[in-house]
């Protein structure tokens, strides 16, 4: 799987707005780096992975929500929401059909007839996910989602009417802690 890239210049008294700036932008830009030849059914690797930066993405989207123009914001989250749901449909079965590679190796050539009538109607959930993933990637592209992600980052350093968002109740609290325990105010300034 591949790891999560570190947000650089993130810390625990950045601003909330420019912390889901550099979060939602890095993590967007992941999204699209796995995207390169995801749709090859030899590699399964890939798909996994931009599923993963897919899931990583949506968390920081709705974490950050509150950072962002909301009829910016919503579409651009039902987009990511789409794109992994269809992800989904083609990681499901290599993960089966993976398992039952594993499985055929490991029991005797006798079995391989009724391992592989059980992959025939997986392989074709295989192949109608690619072809949902395809049209995923080309809506994706035609509607220039990375773009777009890419303003919605940089909206959260233009908030509206000169307010900057307070990060919700739990992360308000959790920010706290941090602050506080790195000797900072509220803040970011020393507290000493």
């Amino acid at each position: 799987m591949a790891k999560a890239r570190d947000i650089e210049g993130l810390h625990a008294s950045m601003p909330f707005a420019e912390a889901a700036a550099a979060t939602v932008a890095v993590r967007a830009q992941e999204l699209f780096e796995h995207s390169e030849n995801v749709l090859d059914m030899t590699d399964i690797e890939r798909v996994h992975d931009m599923r993963v930066a897919s899931r990583r993405l949506r968390a920081v989207l709705e974490i950050y929500a509150p950072c962002f123009p909301e009829g910016q914001f919503k579409p651009l989250l039902r987009e990511v929401k789409d794109l992994a749901d269809a992800l989904g449909e083609r990681r499901d079965p290599d993960v089966l059909l993976d398992r039952l590679a594993t499985l055929e190796a490991a029991l005797p050539k006798a079995n391989a007839p009724g391992i592989e009538a059980f992959a025939a109607p997986i392989r074709e959930e295989q192949l109608r996910g690619n072809e949902t993933l395809a049209v995923a990637l080309e809506h994706a592209e035609r509607t220039n989602l990375k773009g777009r992600l890419a303003l919605l980052a940089a909206s959260a350093l233009e908030p509206e009417e000169d307010e900057v968002p307070e990060p919700p109740g739990p992360v308000a609290e959790a920010v706290a802690a941090l602050t506080e325990a790195d000797g900072l105010s509220a803040n970011g300034e020393s507290a000493a």
